[in-house]
């Protein structure tokens, strides 16, 4: 009795990968974004303007931007755009309980205390 051969090729599972080009595209887009990130800097230096950017501006600004660039690092240079969900998955999980370990730790420091607060309002 003969088995008969299963056809299995290598690139069953395969999936697309960026092109060289489309690595040269992200890097444009990332240094892009790094410069403008960079120029929040130099804002008061601008003309019309007197004063530095509040804080709350900065923020505002900067952390959409930074929110773009690590979902664009993560999603195509760690190929979670492209791997099995699950990884996907386990990265978020991680990313996330970092995040939680952080706060609690910056509330065990009582850094959101009520000079940090009044400074802020200010």
């Amino acid at each position: 009795m003969t088995s008969a051969a299963v056809d299995t090729a290598p690139d069953e599972h395969a999936h697309d990968h960026p092109s060289d080009l489309q690595y040269v595209k992200i890097a444009i887009f990332l240094g892009l974004l790094t410069a403008l990130e960079v120029s929040t800097y130099f804002w008061e230096d601008l003309p019309g303007i007197d004063k530095p950017a509040s804080t709350t501006t900065l923020v505002a600004v900067l952390f959409p931007m930074m929110i773009v660039k690590f979902v664009t690092v993560a999603g195509y240079f760690m190929h979670l755009k492209y791997d099995n969900p699950i990884f996907k998955r386990i990265f978020i999980f991680g990313l996330l309980l970092a995040i939680i370990v952080y706060a609690i730790a910056l509330f065990a420091f009582e850094y959101w205390n009520e000079d940090y607060l009044k400074f802020l309002r200010s």
